[in-house]
């Protein structure tokens, strides 16, 4: 462990640490811009070790401690937040996974922030469901070949392995360790988005990819991605990044209502719903001995809390842009970001079912 090691969600050390990443995410709205300082300083303070259980060099953080961390880092930057659970999401299915191999030469160095790996499995969850495999498989002998592409992949362009899905010719599915320098693998230049573009989030392509079983972390099994293989997709860490955006913004509308009295009572009024969502997310979460308080409405599920977080960032980033009035349309403003930012929430890892509840919710339809 290093020396100024964050320890926990509580310690000092974060919130100075925060307080970096916040001052760094402007220089990520440029173009071409990726957070490798930010991804750095991660390293030296000991985030990624908050993933990873002692056997694997890591500290071992409970899932709560984990969404608390994540809901300051998101208020902080959530472009450095969001590489982050990508990156963490690798990194726990390696240490979850079957194979020796990727456990023994990739796990240490992850850990200790020296290299980066990401995921490519969005096609086996809520990406790319109602058409054929986009990426597929053959089993060659011992080993397998990869063939097609994969959608959405944050920061392949500086990642040296790849969780990768794919899918066999009797639906079933792998995940596999790939290194990005095997022949046939080839990272187009990431599109920019409308938010986020520094996350550098496009495709993976293989072409006849032979990959070694050593490779291999799961499968081939029908929905690997039900195993139980480290993190899930679209959980409640997906929640927790939008009411850290969340906050970013309703801080803001707060420090502004301090001369204005007209914002007082939606800045209250936007605090208290994120309190409610926090409370409700530690909940689901498992953690014992919250506070018990009658909230005017519960909430049931994950997928709710994912609804009503998307919400809150939509609602929470433009009432920051109202309150910052004509500068805050400016490029360069933070609530110009976040209004942007929050619309990634509408898209990534998003549900069937919270998707509805967000349109149904557009459209004046919400009970």
């Amino acid at each position: 462990m290093l020396v100024d090691c964050i320890t926990s969600p509580d310690d000092p050390l974060l919130d100075r640490f925060c307080a970096k990443l916040a001052e760094l995410a402007p220089q990520l709205e440029k173009l071409g811009a990726w957070p490798g300082e930010q991804l750095r300083l991660c390293g030296e303070a000991g985030v990624h070790e908050w993933f990873v259980g002692s056997p694997h060099g890591g500290q071992g953080w409970s899932e709560a401690d984990v969404l608390r961390g994540y809901v300051k880092l998101a208020a902080a930057c959530l472009t450095t937040t969001f590489v982050l659970t990508q990156r963490t999401g690798a990194m726990t299915r390696i240490a979850a996974g079957d194979s020796d191999v990727a456990r023994e030469r990739l796990l240490f160095d992850l850990v200790e922030g020296r290299s980066f790996a990401t995921v490519g499995i969005s096609h086996l969850t809520t990406s790319r469901q109602h058409v054929a495999p986009v990426m597929r498989a053959e089993e060659r002998g011992e080993d397998f070949i990869l063939d097609g592409y994969s959608p959405w992949v944050t920061g392949a362009e500086h990642a040296q392995h790849i969780v990768l899905g794919a899918t066999l010719a009797d639906r079933r599915q792998i995940l596999v360790a790939l290194p990005t320098d095997l022949a046939g693998v080839r990272i187009p230049p990431a599109p920019e988005l409308v938010g986020l573009s520094a996350s550098r989030t496009g495709p993976v392509e293989c072409d006849r990819v032979e990959i070694e079983r050593r490779w291999l972390l799961a499968g081939p099994v029908p929905e690997v991605m039900k195993q139980g293989l480290g993190a899930k997709t679209g959980g409640l860490q997906t929640s927790a990044l939008a009411i850290g955006l969340a906050g970013a913004a309703i801080e803001f509308v707060q420090r502004q209502s301090d001369a204005r009295s007209d914002l007082i009572e939606p800045a209250e009024a936007l605090a208290a719903e994120r309190e409610e969502l926090m409370l409700a997310m530690f909940t689901l979460a498992g953690e014992t001995g919250m506070p018990q308080r009658a909230f005017p409405t519960c909430v049931a599920d994950g997928n709710e809390l994912r609804q009503r977080a998307n919400s809150l960032a939509l609602r929470a980033s433009q009432a920051a842009l109202a309150a910052a009035k004509g500068a805050g349309y400016v490029a360069g403003h933070p609530a110009g970001r976040w209004c942007r930012e929050a619309l990634f929430f509408l898209v990534w890892s998003c549900p069937a079912p919270v998707l509805q509840g967000n349109l149904c919710e557009f459209a004046g339809l919400a009970d």
